[in-house]
């Protein structure tokens, strides 16, 4: 399977489970609106999500991935078998002690993580239930990651690109139902929505173990020991633990200021959910696909394979995410009053989260760098300084956050958030330069400058079109309206933007057209 049609088989399946994830959120934006039920529950499921970040994506997809592929690699079928039970086995061990302990501690867990409540004993305590509820998630994402792991570095990516779209389809359906029963109690919906994205969680887990039972390896538990290629693991592991623990303080601390402001969690969330959307299906896509690919070359001797890799990576990425960020600045209003603006959902909420989504956008192209830019040092079994990038910009977040909250509330925070990424994706790339991995060259200073140049056009033409539409329609509103104009704003700017691209040269419609093809 190439390069191109792996990002494709990923992406497209990220696509799916963020288009149906807008259909949850526009139902549980009407159900559950940006009042204290819906900031209970955001803050309730991001805390486990926190933590799946930091086991599932940290350390597997940073140490489990170049371990066992460079054993399948090196060693063989068997000697990467064992090496999955070793891991495996620790990890349930691990997941089933400290899935208890959170659940018995949770109230002294959460009161850090939404000092904002405590203030307020119902909303704290709602929201301590909801992370119960939500909490053993985590478990079934984090074994999810590592037999996902283990079809990815078979090259089997389409099982656990599409396990996501079956949380959303259980929350689909389970919102449907309570919105066509018009139910109006948001505490009960919270509720009812979180053993929905327990339920989910497990779904998800079930169909990679189902797909994980078709490969030549089969894993079974066994009780834990602490052998060489367990050491090994922890060592590589921890440091990767620590870069996702550090990012996911980014997180934390936008989530613990924004406490302090009503409806800023939500508004937070909102806008995240949106700039997420093509950060999955390019980020994620380039992340998992890139990460077994570089790691099996390099442990193969294969360094100009593994640069080809990188640099076709880094085109397709750059090539989607920067219309992408300007597409979201420009229609930034407009793609949230169609998705969200119904029943709970006010005017004021929507411009509030446009205001977040455009100081994310501004980030989006670095959220995806570092996905790119992280795989060259995990395949090379460097973790630490990932890690210390990581640090490095989140004492930038914290700093621009504390200061930007008192005059831009959640808005300050998004920009905080934007600024930071930038910090880490530039050292990132600062350093594969130093250290010799990677070569900026004139060409690729000339096909970035007009890749940049291609998607501003674009962006101008999408605002020249927002504002004719306007003046020619007199300003009229209506769901009706603003799904028209947003459809036809998409078809505008992909066509603008292929067809820049191909006048400036950096990739040819008949090229575009052949690698989707393919």
């Amino acid at each position: 399977m190439s390069l191109y049609r792996s990002f494709f088989s990923v992406g497209s399946m990220t696509l799916l489970s963020r288009l149906l994830g807008f259909v949850r959120d526009m139902l549980m934006a009407q159900v559950l609106g940006t009042g204290a039920a819906a900031d209970a529950f955001f803050a309730a499921f991001r805390f486990p999500n926190l933590f799946r970040r930091l086991f599932a994506e940290g350390a597997f997809n940073s140490a489990f991935v170049p371990l066992f592929s460079g054993a399948l690699e090196q060693k063989g079928e068997e000697e990467a078998r064992r090496f999955a039970t070793h891991i495996l086995s620790w990890l349930l061990a691990f997941l089933l002690i400290f899935t208890v302990l959170a659940e018995i501690f949770m109230p002294a867990l959460m009161a850090p993580f939404v000092p904002g409540f405590l203030d307020d004993n119902e909303k704290f305590d709602l929201t301590v239930l909801l992370a119960r509820i939500c909490f053993p998630y985590l478990a079934f994402m984090s074994l999810m990651s590592a037999y996902g792991g283990m079809l990815n570095s078979f090259k089997r990516f389409i099982e656990a690109a599409f396990a996501p779209v079956l949380l959303n389809v259980v929350l689909v359906i389970l919102i449907a139902v309570l919105v066509l029963l018009s139910h109006d109690d948001e505490v009960l919906g919270a509720i009812y929505i979180s053993w929905g994205t327990l339920a989910g969680g497990i779904a998800q887990f079930a169909l990679v173990y189902w797909a994980a039972q078709t490969l030549p390896i089969k894993p079974k538990l066994e009780w834990p020991k602490l052998g060489k290629d367990v050491r090994r693991f922890w060592l590589l592991a921890l440091p990767a633990i620590a870069t996702g623990g550090i990012t996911q303080i980014n997180i934390f601390i936008g989530t613990i200021i924004a406490s302090g402001a009503a409806s800023a969690i939500s508004y937070l969330y909102y806008a995240d959910r949106l700039y997420q959307l093509p950060l999955g299906i390019i980020g994620i896509a380039v992340g998992v696909v890139l990460l077994p690919e570089l790691s099996r070359s390099l442990k193969a001797g294969r360094d100009d394979e593994a640069t080809k890799s990188l640099n076709d990576s880094l085109l397709f990425a750059m090539l989607l995410s920067i219309p992408a960020a300007l597409a979201l600045m420009v229609l930034s209003e407009p793609i949230i009053r169609v998705l969200f603006e119904r029943g709970a959902f006010s005017a004021q909420a929507t411009h509030e989260t446009a205001m977040a989504l455009i100081a994310f956008a501004t980030g989006l192209p670095a959220f995806v760098a570092i996905k790119v830019f992280q795989p060259p040092y995990f395949a090379r079994e460097d973790t630490l300084t990932p890690t210390i990038f990581a640090g490095i910009s989140v004492v930038v977040n914290i700093a621009l956050s504390l200061a930007l909250f008192p005059s831009l509330q959640h808005v300050g925070i998004a920009i905080a958030t934007s600024v930071s990424a930038w910090t880490n994706a530039l050292l990132l790339i600062g350093f594969l330069v130093r250290r010799g991995h990677y070569t900026i060259t004139g060409e690729l200073v000339s096909i970035y400058g007009r890749v940049l140049g291609a998607a501003i056009g674009m962006a101008l033409v999408l605002f020249a079109f927002e504002f004719g539409f306007r003046q020619m329609t007199g300003g009229a509103g209506g769901f009706l309206f603003e799904l028209a104009f947003v459809a036809l704003a998409v078809i505008l700017g992909l066509v603008a933007y292929a067809l820049l691209i191909h006048l400036t040269r950096v990739i040819r419609l008949g090229q575009i057209r052949s690698r989707f093809l393919r």
